[in-house]
């Protein structure tokens, strides 16, 4: 699926966009479905298993800002995120062998979507080796004003920066204090049925909704088969079910890097929305 230019764009960057990967009528059965979701929303109050919930959220005026593990709840989500188009492109990235890691469907509603400050993935779940990507799946057009997705380019080969606080945990990076220069930063647009990929160490962040129209993306984190979490793993059958190209293996691979890892947590756990409520100086307002 992807071009030597396109691998080459990936290794430089560390992200990488696609045009027209998933088909209109699945985009449009994903509305369907997420809309319901919102819907059924009215009847929780605060986060839970399933939602988590924007500033101000109420039963007459439903605010989600995130639905947790999406490929659990609806096959559609499932069909979109583990279609061959999507692990082929991460395949030919990390190499045979692809694991599940993490799903989420991220919502930034018309005039009041969360923004996330800039951060690194990989500070959230470090492994043995950084052979790990999100990608980013457009259920909308996303643009600047209403939310896409921020990038510094070449910014996976450097260091994992510190995304503590006061010796605590907190997501996010002082873009000030670590002297990066923001106008480094570029957008990265995406029309509905295109993708993002990016790589775990890139800094990124999302700018709030301030337009007129919604902003979806499904995202999905894969990690290659041979990389291992170094906070450990409770069940490794549980672990190796995960395993969506390839087979499970006890021999993991290491890489000489630096390692950070996110402990201890704040107060206010959960989302990544909640972890960057004790974040300061925030460079993006709420929306």
């Amino acid at each position: 699926m992807l071009t030597v230019n396109q691998k080459t764009t990936y290794l430089e960057q560390g992200f990488l966009s696609l045009e027209g990967v998933i088909p209109v009528q699945d985009i449009a059965e994903a509305h369907r479905v997420i809309d319901d979701f919102v819907e059924r929303s009215r009847n929780v109050q605060s986060h839970n298993e399933v939602y988590d919930m924007e500033p101000g959220h109420s039963a007459i005026e439903p605010r989600v800002r995130r639905i947790k593990t999406p490929l659990s709840l609806h096959s559609i989500f499932s069909k979109i995120a583990l279609s061959d188009c999507i692990l082929d492109a991460a395949e030919a990235l990390l190499g045979n062998g692809v694991r599940l890691h993490g799903n989420k469907l991220n919502m930034k509603s018309a005039g009041f979507g969360s923004p996330i400050e800039w951060h690194q993935d990989f500070a959230f779940y470090p492994h043995s080796n950084d052979d790990l990507l999100a990608i980013g799946i457009a259920l909308d057009d996303s643009f600047l004003e209403n939310g896409c997705t921020l990038m510094i380019p070449g910014s996976h080969r450097g260091l994992v920066l510190d995304h503590h606080q006061e010796g605590v945990f907190v997501g996010g990076v002082d873009m000030g204090k670590q002297r990066i220069d923001l106008s480094q930063a570029v957008p990265v647009p995406l029309k509905a049925g295109s993708i993002s990929i990016h790589h775990c160490r890139t800094l990124h962040a999302a700018t709030p909704n301030r337009s007129a129209q919604r902003r979806r993306i499904l995202f999905i984190e894969l990690a290659a088969v041979d990389a291992f979490p170094l906070r450990g793993v409770s069940d490794i059958a549980q672990f190796d079910s995960l395993i969506l190209r390839g087979e499970p293996t006890r021999s993991y691979r290491s890489k000489a890097m630096d390692i950070r890892i996110p402990l201890p947590m704040p107060e206010s756990q959960g989302s990544i929305y909640e972890i960057q409520t004790q974040f300061r100086p925030r460079v993006f307002d709420e929306g």
